[in-house]
């Protein structure tokens, strides 16, 4: 039986408790999702969710082209809005960010994760600590991960580590460039003026997520359910583990890792506002048995008061706000223990 310390909204075993023992840093899945374990919940819906997929590689493209001057230039950011329309997904290579800086990211992310389970949810501010899926009412719902999902504006808070405060720092800061000299070239290729995503994302208004995926003895439970992003633009930095999956044409494709890549993803907002002409995709992590995996995300997301609006006629979507779409997608997500995205905005 577990006892739930409600002071701290966490759970405490009763001999490690008795005993003194040093509480684990693992989630305690096993217990508190037993009932949907229990074999009894799996049936041919969770089945047909299996994790094997055709291994790919996505559409790969060198951003130093971008400096070879216009003949080259034009070629890459054709590139890049090809694979957004196409793929949803694409990798960047030649980004200009340093190795160093990612490989100070994971030994500071390995640190975080390493805390008692009961000290995680105190690192930053409420609610930035998550894991499992809280809704979650199907074992195809359960999500077998954990994560810091972090607004910029708390990265200074940094867990009390000082090292992991400027390491999160520095990350958010050269991919957040990354991440609006992308969303200015898909503006552009569409025709469109570039200010409307420096004006709207700005850095107060983003958020950097620190996922770890443990070993999971169970093949049908997703690391990460399927799902969409909530957002303009992802950028992920990931380990060489695998377990990224994608929807194209019907089918799941799991990607390649190329140490060298950043995976670049559009999300719901971007699909919206290019009045689906750029693809937001349905994506998944799957979880191993044996190793855990660990990355790092950034989302490009606007103000909630941010109008997302088609940049042409006639449009796809009707006018929402950033604030509207996150509202509804959190009560479908608590309602249905799913989220529906942009077909709820559809005129």
């Amino acid at each position: 039986m577990l006892m739930a310390d409600r002071s701290r909204n966490f759970m405490v075993f009763p001999h490690q408790q008795n005993l003194g023992l040093e509480l684990s840093a693992e989630p305690p899945f096993q217990e508190t999702y037993k009932a949907l374990i229990n074999s009894k919940s799996i049936n041919i819906e969770d089945i047909a969710v299996s994790p094997i997929a055709e291994e790919c590689e996505l559409p790969l493209i060198d951003l130093s082209m971008l400096k070879l001057g216009r003949p080259e230039s034009e070629k890459c950011k054709a590139q890049i809005a090809k694979a957004s329309q196409e793929w949803g997904f694409f990798q960047v290579v030649n980004h200009g960010i340093s190795n160093e800086i990612f490989e100070n990211m994971r030994r500071e992310q390995g640190q975080v994760f390493k805390k008692p389970f009961h000290e995680k949810e105190m690192c930053f501010p409420a609610g930035a600590y998550r894991w499992g899926t809280p809704s979650a009412t199907r074992l195809r719902q359960l999500s077998w991960s954990e994560a810091f999902h972090v607004p910029m504006i708390d990265i200074s808070s940094g867990g009390g580590i000082s090292s992991l405060s400027s390491t999160m720092e520095h990350f958010a800061t050269t991919v957040s460039d990354l991440a609006q000299k992308l969303a200015e070239i898909l503006a552009e290729k569409m025709g469109q003026e570039s200010t409307y995503f420096k004006e709207n994302c700005v850095p107060s208004s983003c958020y950097l997520r620190m996922n770890r995926y443990p070993p999971c003895p169970i093949s049908e439970i997703s690391g990460m359910m399927p799902h969409t992003d909530s957002d303009f633009l992802t950028i992920l930095h990931q380990d060489q583990i695998g377990g990224l999956q994608l929807v194209k044409d019907g089918k799941w494709f799991a990607v390649k890792p190329n140490p060298e890549a950043l995976i670049i993803n559009i999300g719901d907002l971007f699909q919206a506002w290019s009045n689906d002409v750029y693809k937001s995709v349905e994506h998944r992590v799957v979880t191993n048995k044996q190793v855990e995996r660990f990355s790092t995300a950034y989302f490009l997301c606007p103000s909630y008061e941010t109008k997302i609006q088609s940049c042409m006629e006639p449009s796809v979507y009707k006018q929402f706000s950033f604030r509207e779409f996150r509202q509804q997608v959190q009560h479908d997500v608590k309602k249905l223990g799913y989220k529906i995205g942009l077909p709820r905005f559809i005129i």
